[in-house]
């Protein structure tokens, strides 16, 4: 077998969701919790060196997929052509192990009701037998994302498998290499201790606020994504995480 994987380069997405919506598109997904795909967005640090991050998940389709191997009827496979992990929908009972022990949250449900069928990224399986690449590779307007051979697209981007955030490659070596995003720098120097200060008194206005450890110290229920979630307990957490993506 061959397998085939995905390429992200972190520090040329800019969340802008074209993937996720030509896969809802592509698949025929109406508007809700069905997401073969999903970008996060979320906020981490305080100023000065405060950092958006976007994440790509689909399906990783791994090389020991959790999945497959907590799957009681058999529904969970890992076909042998392109080593995609898919669904048999005749075969799936709805019991959401697989939910529970994939590490990326890749299958999806309905609702919140045990019974519903899993449902999943399939590497766009239908086009790779037209000689297709995904849909969500073939629609990113900022290329950065490729796909292949693994053996492939480790000789041009390197053997990269864990990023910021993201579970352990060790758990289930996903079929995904990634480049990380750039580290922040200030393209104009700056001393971000006056900048405080002369924030905090604004004269003659009155003070925004009266130390620079407000600003600094940031108390986390202030930022509403401050990390990176994509384990949900529900329907709803996951449309509240990923509504960027339902215009």
């Amino acid at each position: 077998m061959t397998q085939y994987g995905f390429f992200f380069d972190q520090s040329r997405c800019t969340g802008c969701h074209t993937c996720t919506v030509a896969c809802k598109s592509y698949h025929q997904l109406s508007s809700g919790p069905i997401k073969y795909l999903r970008v996060y967005q979320y906020e981490k640090g305080s100023f000065p060196n405060v950092g958006i991050h976007v994440q790509w998940i689909p399906c990783y389709h791994c090389d020991v997929p959790e999945c497959v191997e907590i799957c009681p009827t058999g529904a969970m496979r890992k076909e042998q052509k392109y080593g995609a992990v898919v669904v048999d929908h005749d075969k799936c009972d709805g019991c959401r192990l697989c939910y529970e022990a994939c590490p990326y949250g890749a299958p999806v449900f309905g609702n919140d009701e045990t019974g519903d069928e899993a449902q999943k990224c399939d590497m766009c399986i239908g086009r790779l037998e037209r000689k297709e690449m995904p849909v969500c590779v073939l629609a990113c307007p900022l290329r950065a994302l490729d796909f292949g051979p693994m053996d492939q697209l480790i000789e041009i981007y390197g053997d990269r498998r864990d990023l910021e955030d993201l579970p352990g490659s060790e758990i289930t070596r996903p079929s995904v290499l990634f480049k990380p995003r750039k580290e922040k720098r200030n393209l104009v120097p700056y001393d971000s201790n006056k900048a405080l200060e002369l924030l905090m008194r604004r004269d003659p206005l009155p003070p925004v606020f009266t130390s620079p450890s407000d600003v600094i110290q940031v108390d986390e229920n202030m930022v509403g994504r401050n990390r990176l979630v994509i384990k949900h307990d529900s329907v709803e957490d996951l449309m509240a995480c990923t509504r960027n993506d339902e215009g």
